[in-house]
């Protein structure tokens, strides 16, 4: 099922739906400030498997997640004062930061050493799904067999659409990875240059 949501003033009944979804264990195509992502319900562990099946990983390479907000990451993150401050300046954005995980954050969703990929995208469609969920959704992009984003939405969505449940279409995206950052220390540390600026952590 393919669902056209307006990028500036997501329509809460088609949010609704989408996160109903969801909450039944659901898959979905949704827009972000990046790339289409492929998510799920970070609590359901047999949709989190279904989409390790879809995108043909392991359980070894964990997911990044999307929160709504600073207060949302918080609870799914330890975040010192000096990552906070950083935090608030860049989000809503195109990063993906690297925090140790909380109690909240399910254990595949983990990498050996605790850490989670947290992000909170500049896209009202995305922040408002994970609101209205209140879970965090697990973001990975929707790619080809060789890893590579599609072009166009049309080539994406033939790809799809018998392997997800609704597929979200919100209009063009950059097409362009996010930029990663470490913030596991107080020094924060460039794991990857993408769309967001990190010149000054340099």
């Amino acid at each position: 099922m393919i669902l056209e949501i307006n990028t500036q003033n997501p329509q809460k009944r088609l949010i609704n739906q989408v996160c109903d979804c969801l909450k039944n264990g659901g898959v979905i195509i949704y827009p972000t400030d990046t790339y289409y992502g492929i998510g799920c319900d970070i609590k359901n562990k047999k949709a989190i498997e279904r989409v390790n099946l879809i995108k043909k990983r392991t359980k070894k390479t964990p997911f990044s997640f999307i929160c709504s907000d600073l207060t949302h990451i918080s609870e799914y993150a330890k975040v010192s004062n000096i990552s906070y401050r950083i935090l608030k300046r860049l989000l809503p954005g195109p990063y993906t930061f690297i925090l140790e995980g909380s109690k909240e954050v399910p254990k595949m969703m983990l990498t050996n050493r605790k850490t989670a990929g947290i992000r909170v995208p500049d896209n009202n469609i995305c922040t408002e799904i994970v609101k209205n969920l209140k879970n965090p959704v697990i973001s990975t992009t929707a790619s080809d067999e060789n890893e590579e984003p599609f072009e166009f939405f049309a080539q994406m969505a033939d790809h799809y659409e018998n392997l997800v449940d609704i597929i979200i279409d919100g209009g063009d995206v950059p097409n362009g990875p996010s930029s990663v950052i470490s913030l596991i220390s107080d020094q924060p540390e460039i794991l990857r240059r993408g769309i967001g600026i990190v010149d000054e952590f340099e």
